[in-house]
């Protein structure tokens, strides 16, 4: 049968990989670090989140100006097939109150050593330490521990992430070769991003401390999650979801007090007793915790906001903040290979044979399990069709 290579072994290449596999065909792996799926088990630290239970219709939501094109390919391996996949790894699987799904164990690793035992099973060869350094006329092209190698596979899947987090593997350095070659590339811009903000001293006893029961706004989006401030900023699910506003300069704002409304709150403020402080009065009258009662001041301060405009304030605080983050520190990137530049079957249109998945391909979502759900379907759909390819061949 026909030789396949893959180019990345995070989740989409591993995925495409099985695939050929599976359909019979020698397969390599190539990956660049010393192991695989780094990203992968960084995300497990903190608890896998596989995917996220909810309608199919929701869940295309979370792809934005990229569902459209993704449908198609994430149906065939939506929310419920991710599970039956880890399922059919021996992992069992647990749903939270959000409808995100974990793997019991929470950690990635022991799905990883059953999906690897798995892949050596239907002959999936993996090397570590070849870096990819583009083509020679039709001629793959690493570098390697025993030096050069050269490979002329009859179709190459291409899972190299996107670019950030470098020291895992994901450092983007492959989309030159790809213009250079003709495909069109979006720029790389932070997505799922912290943001950087000056605190003043006062701020230091709060940093690691979460800001619950809030609601962010940025432009038209809006989260109800929970942020943490940190010594460089603020970070966390409430606003990883905001990120594209605020790339676009957007404005941040919180309320403190979601739950109730600007006149109750003016008129709560108006009652507080001459003697109690404002400070008293946030964490008795309104029960805010030491940290949002921290923001508020940093914030009032910051943005030398009157005392007229201090009930509204709760309703509608402005963070004054430096921006996001460097984009290496964000836990996902927008732009990548351009859905122009591949056909259906996510090969590229200029080089016919090299299909791209994953991270690496233009498009964003939040976390809560969207990221893996789309890599993991990317990569299935563009193994798949290389598969198709070869057979047509």
């Amino acid at each position: 049968m026909a030789q396949a290579v893959v180019i990345g072994a995070g989740p989409a290449g591993l995925m495409a990989a099985e695939e050929l596999a599976v359909a019979g065909h020698s397969v390599l792996v190539a990956e660049a670090k010393p192991s695989v799926a780094r990203k992968f088990l960084m995300a497990g630290k903190s608890g896998l989140n596989l995917t996220k239970d909810e309608p199919f219709e929701t869940l295309m939501l979370a792809y934005g100006a990229a569902s459209d094109w993704l449908r198609p390919i994430i149906a065939e391996f939506d929310a419920a097939k991710v599970q039956n996949w880890a399922q059919g790894l021996g992992q069992e699987m647990f749903t939270g109150s959000t409808g995100r799904v974990f793997p019991t164990a929470m950690k990635a690793s022991p799905l990883l050593r059953a999906w690897l035992g798995r892949q050596e099973g239907v002959g999936v060869q993996i090397e570590t330490r070849w870096r990819w350094i583009g083509w020679e006329g039709h001629t793959l092209l690493f570098d390697t521990p025993d030096g050069r190698q050269s490979l002329n596979p009859d179709a190459t899947v291409l899972a190299l992430g996107g670019a950030s987090w470098a020291r895992l593997g994901s450092d983007g350095q492959w989309a030159q070769i790809l213009r250079d070659k003709g495909a069109e590339i979006a720029p790389f811009a932070p997505s799922n991003s912290a943001l950087s903000v000056s605190w003043s001293p006062h701020m230091q006893p709060h940093f690691g401390a979460a800001l619950k029961s809030v609601r962010w706004t940025a432009g038209e989006l809006q989260s109800r999650g929970e942020a943490t401030i940190s010594a460089n900023g603020l970070e966390g699910g409430g606003l990883y979801s905001l990120t594209p506003a605020l790339r676009e300069g957007a404005s941040l704002y919180v309320d403190l007090a979601p739950d109730l409304d600007t006149a109750t709150l003016q008129s709560r403020l108006e009652a507080k007793k001459s003697k109690t402080t404002l400070s008293q009065w946030l964490k008795k009258s309104l029960r805010m915790s030491p940290q949002k009662v921290a923001l508020f001041h940093e914030m009032v301060k910051s943005n030398a906001l009157p005392q007229a405009q201090w009930s509204s304030a709760l309703k509608n605080l402005p963070i004054l903040h430096a921006g996001l983050r460097p984009m290496d520190e964000a836990i996902s990137t927008a732009g990548g290979v351009k859905r122009a530049a591949m056909n259906d079957g996510l090969m590229l249109t200029e080089l016919p044979g090299v299909f791209c998945a994953g991270e690496m391909l233009d498009w964003e979502a939040p976390t809560g399990g969207y990221l893996l759900t789309a890599c993991l379907a990317t990569g299935r759909w563009a193994g798949r069709s290389a598969v198709n390819w070869l057979k047509a061949s």
